[in-house]
């Protein structure tokens, strides 16, 4: 079974899946591992790893010890083509059509696509579109590229209608690591409304609340990352991963 499919299935069994992000410069290697097992065991279905910046000479050793110590999906969500691992089970092929820099919608794609095949991983084609969130956030700074207005859901709405005519397969709303602001509700509401494919909601998400309100909104999939870096106990993973799986079954 593929990755991509084990996630709609996620989608199909709990109404809703919690994603766990990972940044291998915030910890030791072996910190993240063991966090790594934590999200597991606290009811994350699947791990993210990458970052807008990478620092770590060792990022290939990360990504086979995440693998060593779980046995949910390991997905590499890579800020640049550098991010890559033949140990992942998949990695999120990206294209920034939120904005207008021709090396994130194709350029960097294009670079990499064949290391991708050359490495055996399960590519999982995805728009990615960032809003904006009351902060420059590093993707913004990063891409050079403007984030869609907050309260614009109807431009959010189109270019993720854009994204599923081009064959994309998930749609990935983004407010940034550490944003000030989370995707508002209503942009969440409207572009699952337009599209078919799954939503993922991310960046600036802080309690479980917010969390199973965007699930409420129609994602089908929830990312945290910065609330969980600094000493997060594993009743909180516990308490998103009930808040996202609890809204995804109608909060029954």
């Amino acid at each position: 079974m593929t990755t991509f499919q084990k996630l709609l299935d996620i989608r199909k069994q709990k109404g809703a899946g919690y994603l766990v992000l990972i940044d291998p410069d915030k910890k030791p290697k072996d910190d993240l591992v063991r966090f790594a097992a934590a999200c597991e065991n606290g009811g994350a279905d699947a791990l993210l790893v990458g970052g807008s910046l990478l620092f770590s000479a060792d990022f290939d050793g990360l990504i086979r010890s995440l693998k060593e110590a779980v046995r949910i999906p390991v997905i590499l969500f890579p800020g640049s083509g550098g991010q890559l691992s033949r140990h992942a089970d998949a990695v999120l092929f990206m294209s920034l059509v939120s904005g207008r820099n021709p090396h994130f919608l194709i350029g960097e794609q294009v670079q990499y696509a064949p290391v991708i095949r050359a490495l055996g991983l399960e590519p999982i084609s995805m728009a990615y579109m960032l809003v904006e969130s009351g902060s420059v956030t590093s993707a913004e700074f990063m891409s050079h590229t403007k984030p869609i207005p907050r309260d614009k859901p109807e431009i959010a709405a189109a270019h993720a209608l854009a994204a599923e005519y081009l064959g994309m397969r998930l749609v990935y709303l983004e407010a940034g690591s550490g944003a000030r602001l989370s995707v508002p509700d209503e942009m969440v509401r409207v572009v699952r409304k337009t599209v078919s494919v799954p939503v993922i909601v991310g960046g600036g998400i802080r309690k479980p609340e917010e969390a199973s309100a965007m699930v409420r909104a129609g994602a089908s999939f929830v990312v945290t990352g910065n609330v969980l870096e600094d000493g997060a106990s594993s009743g909180l993973i516990q308490a998103f991963a009930g808040a996202v799986h609890s809204a995804g079954k109608g909060d029954s």
